[in-house]
């Protein structure tokens, strides 16, 4: 079986070498070498968050079975003009730069690796959490800045304990019940909202509806996939809803969050602070209006990117072209319609 590697700088040749190698040893190998996150992804033709020359990965899949990409544009125009390939394995949570409905109507399989970067985003969240409560970003700019503030012992400047606080998880999937449980080893009470649980504890997290939970905490943060209903769950409203002095977190996706809505309530006083991997508009123009907001930690989108990340993307990757080799379905086939091709 030939099999196209179409690696990038972060999905590496050499990472993707060595996991095709472990999984599927024999092997005949092609080579495409992408350049992503220089520069970033956007949309190529139909699909979304690709980056990369059609013609050259029409050029670079003659011949292959199989490819194994992150970023790399799958589009209508590269599927119909490679006959030949029958399995795209896709090296992230979602595969967002493949056309689906064009994959399946050729019979093309397509997997992808969930959960791949579940507990490098996990450790970000927290960390961010923490920065929030205890602003490290801020303090460290200060002393750089020459300056060495001699007040934050007051009282009413000092920040937040985990330990002694409640957390509340939004979205309870690999991710989020990964953070959960960091926050229950710091000693917190732990609430958790999910429209596929049921209320009730675990021994551990109290699932709850979401009201409770924007009640009741005083971080929140999120961890859930967009869809059109949950599109801006945190806005106005919801945010009058959450404790006065809590603080917000936002590691998932953007569209997720109202912003303007968030800066009006820190100015109002009654959201302390917020920390913030993913933006409105990535990245954001040098005028906006959270860049001017106080108490906001910012990192620019970067909460999944970890090397071992990379590697089990990977080891998902190669797996299920390794399960394809041995004529069996791929375990994270996201088109199961075309099995009745």
């Amino acid at each position: 079986m030939k099999v196209l590697i179409a690696s990038d700088g972060f999905l590496t040749d050499d990472v993707l070498t060595t996991a095709l190698k472990n999984e599927v040893p024999d092997a005949e190998v092609a080579r495409l070498v992408g350049t992503w996150p220089d520069p970033p992804f956007g949309d190529v033709a139909e699909v979304h968050e690709a980056l990369g020359d059609e013609d050259e990965l029409i050029d670079a899949l003659k011949g292959c079975e199989a490819v194994i990409s992150h970023t790399h544009p799958f589009t209508e125009k590269v599927i119909a003009a490679s006959p030949d390939l029958k399995l795209i394995s896709i090296c992230r949570g979602g595969p967002v730069n493949v056309n689906i409905d064009a994959a399946t109507k050729h019979g093309v399989m397509v997997s992808y690796a969930p959960g791949r970067n579940a507990r490098a985003t996990a450790e970000h969240s927290v960390a961010m959490l923490l920065a929030a409560a205890r602003q490290i970003a801020q303090r460290h700019m200060e002393v750089v800045n020459g300056e060495w503030a001699t007040d934050y012992y007051k009282f009413e400047k000092t920040g937040q304990e985990v330990g002694a606080s409640t957390v509340g998880v939004i979205g309870y999937g690999a991710i989020g019940a990964r953070v959960a449980a960091i926050m229950a080893a710091f000693g917190a009470r732990v609430l958790a909202f999910d429209p596929f649980k049921e209320p009730g504890s675990d021994g551990v997290v109290e699932f709850v509806t979401l009201d409770q939970l924007l009640a009741e905490s005083d971080f929140v943060t999120l961890h859930a996939r967009v869809t059109e209903e949950n599109k801006h769950m945190i806005n106005a409203e919801s945010l009058a809803k959450m404790k006065k002095g809590s603080i917000l977190i936002n590691c998932a996706r953007g569209p997720l969050v109202d912003y303007d809505a968030v800066c009006d309530s820190i100015d109002a006083g009654h959201l302390h602070a917020a920390a913030f991997d993913c933006l409105p508009e990535e990245p954001l123009p040098a005028d906006h209006r959270l860049l001017k907001t106080p108490r906001i930690t910012f990192t620019p989108h970067l909460a999944g990117a970890s090397q071992e990340a990379s590697r089990v993307a990977a080891r998902i990757a190669t797996a299920d072209i390794a399960a394809y080799s041995r004529g069996e379905v791929p375990t994270h086939l996201a088109n199961p319609a075309v099995l009745e091709k």
